[in-house]
């Protein structure tokens, strides 16, 4: 199935995995929406897309507040012509033991990752509906799949995100809509690689950050290297193309979730 001319949006697409994601679908004939919180972030994402020949727009929008999503979805299909693939990928983490979360740690955590998620799939259904086909692609994670230290709020959000995914796919059985979702492992963005990541937590007290990389690589997957965002987007264009491909969280993540 070809993807020319099908419209995209794909939310936290500012960088990181949105972006890779965005430019693959980009790259398969997708004209692109890149929303995003930081809307200097999405406009430059959206310059290397049309770049590359495809129509492309910067929409800022906070995936907690309804009003804004709707904007989003709205927006998207005015100045673009539709929605067939709404990409549902913003999130947020940080790292504390459940001793240290405070309620407001695990709301901005469970809000971004896992209401976000459903309210922008509220707004995006009627639109692909209208359309009589599409595709809903969410981004989970390997913590959806097994549990983290330090990452409990973070591994209970994208657990939840599987759980939903699962959810709407049969909800949406009947209607030529597809719901999967994509479950990285660990990539070198912020998340792991920024100087309050994953790497920089949790080195050891001798190591530098690079070292801690190394080794969080080497140790927890099999392959003994990173993901990357461009995996990600390959996991999504697939999912855009496979008809009877829905209901799925899968895993890209080296073998770490064997």
């Amino acid at each position: 199935m070809k993807l020319d001319g099908k419209v995209a949006l794909v939310t936290g697409g500012g960088q990181g995995l949105g972006e890779g994601i965005a430019k693959k679908l980009a790259e398969a004939g997708c004209n692109i929406a890149v929303a995003d919180i930081n809307k200097e972030n999405a406009e430059k994402v959206t310059e290397d897309i049309r770049a590359m020949g495809r129509k492309a727009i910067a929409v800022e929008v906070d995936v907690t507040d309804w009003d804004q999503v709707q904007n989003m979805v709205k927006e998207t299909d005015d100045k673009l012509g539709g929605l067939d693939i709404a990409v549902n990928n913003a999130g947020v983490i940080s790292i504390k033991s459940v001793e240290e979360l405070t309620e407001a740690d695990w709301d901005h955590v469970l809000n971004v990752n896992a209401k976000g998620v459903f309210l922008c799939a509220k707004a995006e259904i009627p639109y692909l509906k209208k359309q009589e086909w599409g595709r809903i692609i969410n981004t989970a994670s390997s913590a959806g799949k097994s549990g983290f230290p330090d990452l409990a709020h973070y591994s209970a959000s994208k657990f939840a995100v599987i759980g939903f995914t699962n959810a709407l796919a049969k909800e949406l059985g009947k209607t030529k809509i597809t719901v999967n979702a994509i479950c990285p492992g660990i990539i070198g963005t912020q998340m792991w690689y920024g100087d309050k990541g994953l790497a920089a937590e949790w080195k050891g007290e001798d190591e530098t950050m690079e070292q801690s990389w190394q080794r969080n690589q080497e140790t927890l997957i099999p392959q003994g290297e990173a993901q990357t965002p461009e995996d990600m987007g390959d996991l999504a264009v697939y999912f855009a193309t496979a008809p009877h491909v829905t209901g799925q969280a899968v895993a890209v993540d080296g073998g770490m979730t064997l």
